[in-house]
């Protein structure tokens, strides 16, 4: 009994000293951690400047700037008034500064926003992991899925349209600059706190069929990945096959969150991919599939790393240059969002 407990202790102090194994799957985990930590963070302290707002007890509580991530449409607008203006709007600088980061790491890191930086994607990947462990997760038919795919691009088009070529300049000045933008995210806030019930259904039927489906928003509904996607289609990183190395046994695509076939490609140049290495990850005793950068093989971790290394820098250099933080005067602030909270 003592040698069979020995043995036992033994396998377990082996355990503990084999450090865990770094795959894409734990780094991507990581980083979406990171960025869930601080966007919850963000929600606390905005929740303690709406509160402030409507109390004015001293001292006074700022507004973090990061909230302004939430409002995608506002940060359009606020990307279409820089191309007219050649200058930031004074409403939600870190909205846009936070859509320009996004452009950017499509364009150098694949779907980088999507699949390392998204609150939203995080949320997705775990239900649908769930789903997997669950024993819900059902296939969708590959013509289904490719037309699933594409009603998330009349979505895009929708908000491209109506900010892109309906909404004159002025129109778009005068939006910018209403009360309703400039207190967007305390609307959002409102919907958090007081959801109605037709919000509540459309979230949990959402949730429902992303246990079922795999990232069923991410892949077929998202404009905001439709946007990143198409911009991502040429971009420098790529996920490379080995045609002689690979089996076909199919272990990428499982390991894809958006399922790409990876084994029936040699470069995988779609606007589908996410740039996770997942499928790197599961072909790792055949090495068939590479990350590529500007044609050169690089380490599967770089497209993580290099998408959060992109988000300090670039928000290091908008703090710098004053277009992180909203130049609106506190007490300008403090009206505005107070009013919004009595239903004035």
């Amino acid at each position: 009994m003592s040698a069979g407990r020995h043995s036992h202790g033994l396998i377990w102090s082996t355990a503990a000293a084999m450090p865990l194994k770094l795959t894409p799957l734990r780094l991507q985990r990581f980083i979406q951690a990171v960025f869930a930590a601080l966007c919850v963070y963000i929600g606390w302290r905005f929740y303690q400047f709406c509160l402030w707002t409507q109390s004015g007890a001293a001292p006074p509580v700022s507004k973090p700037a990061g909230v302004e991530g939430f409002l995608p449409i506002s940060a359009l607008m606020g990307l279409k008034n820089l191309a007219l203006t050649g200058t930031y709007g004074p409403a939600h600088p870190a909205g846009l500064t936070i859509l320009l980061f996004a452009i950017g790491a499509a364009a150098l890191l694949r779907k980088g926003f999507c699949g390392f930086v998204c609150p939203v994607g995080l949320v997705s990947n775990l239900l649908s992991a769930a789903g997997c462990k669950l024993g819900l997760e059902r296939r969708v038919p590959r013509i289904a899925d490719t037309m699933a795919k594409g009603l998330k691009y009349p979505l895009l088009g929708f908000f491209i349209v109506t900010v892109g070529f309906t909404m004159s300049g002025p129109a778009l000045q005068s939006f910018l600059m209403s009360r309703y933008n400039l207190t967007a995210d305390a609307h959002l806030m409102q919907f958090f706190l007081n959801p109605s019930q037709t919000a509540l259904v459309v979230l949990g039927v959402l949730a429902g069929v992303t246990l079922l489906f795999r990232n069923a928003w991410c892949r077929w509904l998202c404009p905001y990945g439709a946007l990143l996607g198409l911009l991502s289609w040429g971009g420098v990183t790529q996920v490379k096959r080995d045609t002689e190395a690979c089996t076909s046994c199919g272990r990428c695509q499982r390991a894809c969150p958006t399922q790409i076939p990876v084994q029936n490609k040699t470069t995988v140049r779609t606007p589908e991919c996410i740039g996770c290495a997942n499928c790197v990850g599961a072909c790792s005793g055949q090495k068939a599939l590479s990350v590529t950068m500007l044609g050169r093989p690089v380490h599967w971790s770089m497209v993580g790393l290099a998408t959060l290394g992109l988000f300090i820098a670039v928000w290091a250099a908008a703090k710098l240059t004053g277009h992180w933080d909203s130049n609106l005067p506190p007490m300008m602030l403090r009206s505005l969002y107070g009013s919004v909270f009595s239903g004035m």
